[in-house]
């Protein structure tokens, strides 16, 4: 990185940052009060607000959202007449899965080849730390240029819409010129790049019901309807031959036409298996950012280990449907409760319940916040250009925002680059990329002051 007051303050920071994330990451704060402490995330949103009070915010608050979760909130004053940009990360992190597939332990941030593990380490809790560092580096080179809001939200890993809803109710916290989404990542370690469409989704738990109680497979088996197999069948309708997403009326046929995605580079950052084929059609960027895709989260069944020879009066899938701007969310569930509902086989009763849902959302690149943001990257990474790409994934907050403040401009960045391996077994975040975004997004601010 080219020498620069900003940058070397950021890098005279990063031991502090490393022990703060830590610090952030040690918090089991999974928004899924049945299965982790509620306490665990009131422990990581106090752990916020402290840490926002000592950089000198004002109106700090731990805003009680309609989910039964905390969204931290601040603001920062700037020089009168200043703009307003609102900052943008949550703290909720994703269920570690397996603890015991972790090569250290999830909630212990631990370095490794040059990497810093731990769940949450990049989906969202470098995200916070990203934003202090970029605000220190900008307090410690003549003041933060712009009135700062920031928000910190608590459940958006479960898509429960908590912070959307209060967002709603009380517009006028979030209110700003401009809001940078912390909560992306650059299409590879190295490549600085803006998140300008993110695909919406819909979740559903779908329940087939054949019998009045499990039956003896060998007795009853080959004529009485079993719940497991028509649930298997249902959910095999989602998908041609091909893997392509197929759900009764929904557009299937888009394509993508920003940044590329080789088959190449998407197999070895999925760490895909030799002679294992992709699925869908088109190109990657088509279906990873263009075209709905269906994914099937989980099934309650019985386990292998103990079970026993039975024909299965009931069973149940929880689905994802992610779908592409310019797909309504709300018709995306429509149809796909219509299709589930037609494919169920042999007459079986299916109950399909809508739990979760977001819209997608597609940036204006022209802004001038976007001209702000690629000549602070350019500062940030040397010898790159800022990239546009698409993110598969959903952040339903952005639509929620753009149509709440239809003239604020919105950006996305953040630290989920494919290596990070967000969701999955063994997270992790580049220190140099965390060092380097800090830098552009404190450029950005002192850009967009002008």
């Amino acid at each position: 990185m080219s020498s620069n007051p900003v940058a070397e303050t950021v890098a005279s920071l990063m031991p502090r940052a490393k022990a703060e994330l830590a610090e952030l990451v040690a918090f089991r704060s999974v928004a899924d009060f049945e299965q982790f402490p509620k306490s665990e995330s009131e422990a990581a949103a106090h752990w916020i607000a402290d840490a926002l009070g000592a950089e000198g915010f004002v109106d700090i608050a731990l805003l009680d959202t309609p989910d039964g979760t905390q969204s931290v909130y601040g603001y920062l004053p700037g020089p009168e007449g200043a703009k307003t940009v609102l900052l943008y990360a949550h703290y909720d992190v994703q269920p570690p899965l397996d603890e015991a597939g972790w090569a250290t332990p999830p909630f212990e941030l631990t370095e490794r080849d040059g990497r810093w593990y731990g769940r949450g380490s990049a989906d969202c809790k470098g995200g916070v730390i990203m934003h202090l560092l970029a605000l220190r580096a900008l307090k410690a080179n003549g003041g933060v240029p712009v009135h700062v809001k920031i928000i910190v939200e608590g459940s958006e890993e479960q898509g429960t819409g908590g912070l959307e809803r209060y967002a709603e109710q009380h517009p006028e916290v979030l209110a700003a010129d401009t809001i940078v989404i912390g909560d992306a990542g650059n299409f590879r370690v190295g490549l600085p790049t803006v998140t300008t469409i993110l695909r919406g989704m819909t979740l559903v738990r779908v329940s087939v019901e054949t019998l009045a109680g499990n039956l003896h497979s060998g007795q009853f088996g080959g004529a009485a309807p079993d719940a497991l197999a028509a649930l298997i069948r249902v959910l095999d309708s989602l998908r041609a031959a091909d893997g392509s997403t197929t759900v009764n009326g929904l557009d299937a046929s888009a394509e993508w036409d920003g940044l590329e995605y080789t088959e190449e580079q998407f197999r070895s950052d999925a760490k895909v298996l030799d002679g294992v084929g992709l699925t869908g059609s088109g190109s990657v960027a088509d279906r990873l950012w263009a075209r709905p895709a269906v994914t099937v989260l989980g099934i309650d069944c019985p386990p292998v280990v103990g079970a026993t020879p039975s024909v299965h009066a009931g069973a149940r899938a929880l689905v994802s449907l992610r779908v592409p701007p310019g797909v309504d969310a709300t018709e995306a569930t429509k149809l796909l409760q219509a299709h589930l509902e037609t494919h169920v086989p042999w007459g079986a009763r299916v109950t399909v319940d809508q739990v979760g849902q977001g819209q997608p959302f597609r940036a204006d690149v022209s802004s001038p916040a976007y001209q702000a943001m690629a000549d602070a990257m350019a500062v940030a990474y040397p010898g790159e250009t800022m990239q546009y790409a698409g993110q598969g994934g959903s952040i339903p907050l952005c639509n929620t925002l753009a149509g709440l403040y239809p003239d604020a401009e919105i950006l996305l960045i953040g630290l989920s680059e494919p290596e990070a391996r967000i969701h999955a077994l063994n997270e992790s975040v580049s220190p140099q990329e965390l060092e380097r975004l800090s830098v552009a997004e404190a450029l950005f601010l002192r850009n967009y002051a002008g």
